[in-house]
């Protein structure tokens, strides 16, 4: 008899859990995309790893901090659409295909993520898709 309250409980918080998540998907961004751009689980929001792509276009700037400017300003759109900011940033993942970068980068960074910074990690990496050089990921949370 415990064994089955206890697979039950078990059961009903996985529910619960599941039942509490939900898709952000921003009206500017494409459908048809094999992921979500953000999900909504417990008050805290995933944001998908995004690039600098214009989200019209689909084309990534020849400009490195006009790229950054795209990738945060897509990010601060699914932010927006869960009801959120940039000030909502717990934990930020930037990655760049080539570290020469990063203080131009921070340079950008800086203008959206203020005071109370989230927490970073800053990672060099061979290749994005077509000619990104950078893509952010975010964990926020109201």
């Amino acid at each position: 008899m415990r064994t089955r309250r206890i697979l039950l409980t078990g059961f009903l918080f996985a529910a619960a859990l599941l039942a509490d998540r939900k898709v952000i998907h921003p009206k500017e961004f494409p459908q048809g995309r094999p992921f979500s751009p953000g999900i909504l689980a417990g008050g805290t929001l995933y944001v998908a790893g995004q690039t600098g792509q214009d989200l019209k276009t689909g084309k990534i700037p020849d400009n490195f901090e006009a790229e950054v400017k795209q990738t945060l300003d897509n990010i601060g759109l699914v932010l927006k659409e869960a009801g959120m900011g940039f000030e909502d940033a717990v934990t930020v993942s930037v990655f760049l295909t080539d570290m020469e970068l990063f203080q131009r980068m921070n340079a950008v960074y800086t203008t959206y993520f203020k005071a109370q910074r989230p927490a970073r990690t800053t990672v060099g990496i061979a290749k994005l898709v077509g000619t990104a050089k950078i893509e952010i990921t975010v964990t926020a949370h109201k």
